[in-house]
């Protein structure tokens, strides 16, 4: 895990350096080593919040090192390295294994140099429709080498779940918002890499739910039923189309985009992205949150334990450990998101407390939805942010696993008894 956490950190001071080059900065343009800290940050987590404008602030060239940073932050480094020596025709030792496994966060070690080709074509042949799909939308609005490069990046930056775009229509895809089958793709997109290369590559496998994992099943159960409930929820609190409703319900669980802005939800539209927001998506996908599946298994919980009975999904027991890490994951969620609201309040008391909770909400979830004060930030709160996205970006357990040691408990302790409630 350290491997990993350390990986992340050095694409980013990589991304940071190329992004401070003449060549990826527009002619005029002076940007701050902070503010490239912060969009290198931002892409590699990708989560999508901003400092700088990134059509006015970055060359063609500035764009394409971010979208690499998008992708390899998306799949990660382990990913996309061991992907290559294993393409090349060479075996992954049993170390490399081991981090590929705690990287995309798989259950077994069996199957995993098939499982790290089957994800990278998957990535780039999705990436490839969706920007094919893109380009007939942009060249209509753009030159075509202009178009394409456009094309290329939204496709990178939706399936990745990232929220970056690099258009001139406004505020994020705004302007494309009466073009349904533009918001259907991006949905689409952002979805496919929400589910997870798991449960994608086992529907591919063939399409007989009864034979699908469990894990597959929750997470295709928790997928539809937060888009569809987040549809109804957004379309009751505030006076918008179907259309926005449905985007918003999908890019709230990290995808990023817009097609209506975040500070004209009212204050229940709001509680309702708060909530989507915090959830997420898939395990072993590109998104953040707790995860759907945790979600899952808190509400099971929760009813089962007063009930006495034991945590089960689709006729399955789920594990005690299981049901710890999945109550672990929300505690330290909660606390982070605590901590980097309390210190962005101590170093910009100036902010309402809605603008710096929201902030902080969508950097550890990932999603780079922003009340619009992110670029107004000093730096303190720059750095807190940062932080924020990085922690987001590991994940709580991977978190733990960092700072925690583990050790052999020889004796059982006496039992004591503690009223809660």
């Amino acid at each position: 895990m350290q491997a990993i956490a350390l990986g992340f950190v050095l694409i980013i001071l990589m991304g940071t350096v190329l992004l401070m080059l003449p060549a990826s900065q527009k002619e005029g343009v002076s940007l701050p080593f902070h503010d490239a800290l912060f969009t290198a940050t931002s892409a590699v987590c990708i989560t999508g919040l901003l400092t700088a404008d990134l059509t006015e602030t970055f060359t063609a060239f500035g764009q394409f090192v971010l979208g690499v940073l998008i992708q390899i932050g998306g799949l990660g480094i382990t990913t996309i390295g061991l992907g290559f020596i294993s393409m090349s025709g060479k075996r992954i030792r049993m170390r490399d294994r081991v981090l590929l496994r705690e990287a995309l966060n798989y259950p077994s070690m069996m199957g995993l140099q098939g499982l790290i080709k089957w994800v990278l074509l998957t990535t780039f042949v999705t990436e490839a429709a969706g920007a094919v799909l893109s380009f007939f939308v942009f060249v209509q609005d753009y030159p075509v080498w202009e178009a394409l490069g456009i094309s290329i990046f939204h496709s990178v930056s939706a399936f990745n779940n990232a929220g970056f775009d690099i258009l001139e229509k406004g505020q994020s895809l705004s302007g494309y918002a009466e073009n349904v089958p533009f918001c259907l793709l991006t949905a689409a997109l952002a979805i496919a890499g929400g589910l997870g290369f798991f449960v994608i590559r086992e529907m591919a496998r063939g399409f007989l739910p009864r034979k699908w994992s469990i894990h597959t099943k929750v997470v295709l159960l928790m997928t539809v039923l937060l888009i569809a409930g987040g549809t109804l929820l957004l379309k009751l609190t505030d006076n918008i189309s179907w259309n926005d409703a449905f985007f918003t319900s999908v890019a709230t669980r990290t995808a990023g985009f817009s097609t209506y802005g975040i500070e004209r939800f009212t204050g229940a539209g709001l509680l309702v992205i708060v909530m989507l927001m915090f959830i997420g998506a898939a395990p072993g996908s590109t998104s953040g949150g707790i995860k759907v599946t945790s979600f899952f298994i808190l509400v099971r919980a929760v009813i089962a334990y007063p009930t006495g009975h034991s945590v089960t999904a689709f006729k399955r027991r789920i594990s005690t450990q299981t049901v710890h890490s999945a109550f672990t994951i929300l505690v330290i969620a909660i606390g982070v998101i605590f901590l980097s609201t309390f210190v962005m309040c101590l170093a910009e008391p100036e902010q309402p407390f809605l603008h710096l909770f929201f902030e902080a909400l969508s950097a550890y979830t990932t999603v780079g939805f922003s009340m619009g004060v992110t670029p107004e930030l000093g730096v303190i709160a720059k750095i807190c942010l940062m932080l924020t996205m990085y922690a987001g970006r590991l994940g709580s357990l991977t978190i733990i696993s960092i700072f925690a040691r583990k050790q052999t408990q020889l004796a059982d302790l006496p039992e004591g008894q503690l009223p809660v409630g």
